[in-house]
C-alpha cells in the first residue's frame, strides 16, 4: 500500500509541474505548436534515464524513493519518458527486434487508438 502512495503523491507533483511548464511555454512561445509537451517528454526522458541510472548503479536508495520519483513524479510530468528508458534498456540488451516492435507499437497503434477514440466520441 505504501508503494500505491509513493506514487500517487508523486503523479501528483509531477502532474502538476507539466501543467505548470506546459502553460509557461504556451504563453512565451505560443500555442501554435505543442512546446510544452516537448520540453516535458525530453526533460522526462533525460530525468528518469539519469535517476534510473544512478539509482540502479551508483547510489543505494529505498525502492519507494525510486517509485516515488520515476513512476510518480516523472510518471506524472510525462509518461513518454517511460516508453523512452524501455526502449533504450531493450536496446542495451540487445534486443533491437523488440525495441523496433515497441516503438513501432506505440507510436502506430497509439495513434490508431487515438483515431478510433476520437471517432467513436464524435459518434455520440
Amino acid at each position: 500500500m505504501l508503494e500505491v502512495i509513493m506514487v500517487t503523491i508523486g503523479g501528483g507533483l509531477g502532474s502538476a509541474a507539466r501543467y505548470l511548464v506546459s502553460t509557461w511555454a504556451a504563453a512565451r512561445f505560443g500555442a501554435e505548436f505543442p512546446y510544452g509537451t516537448l520540453i516535458v517528454n525530453i526533460v522526462g526522458c533525460f530525468i528518469i534515464g539519469a535517476f534510473a541510472t544512478m539509482t540502479t548503479e551508483r547510489l543505494i536508495i529505498s525502492p519507494y524513493w525510486r517509485l516515488f520519483v520515476t513512476v510518480g513524479i516523472v510518471g506524472g510530468f510525462t509518461t513518454f519518458s517511460s516508453f523512452s528508458y524501455e526502449t533504450m534498456h531493450l536496446l542495451q540488451e540487445t534486443d533491437v527486434l523488440r525495441a523496433f516492435y515497441n516503438v513501432g507499437l506505440n507510436v502506430i497503434v497509439g495513434f490508431s487508438a487515438t483515431w478510433l477514440g476520437i471517432g467513436l466520441a464524435r459518434l455520440f
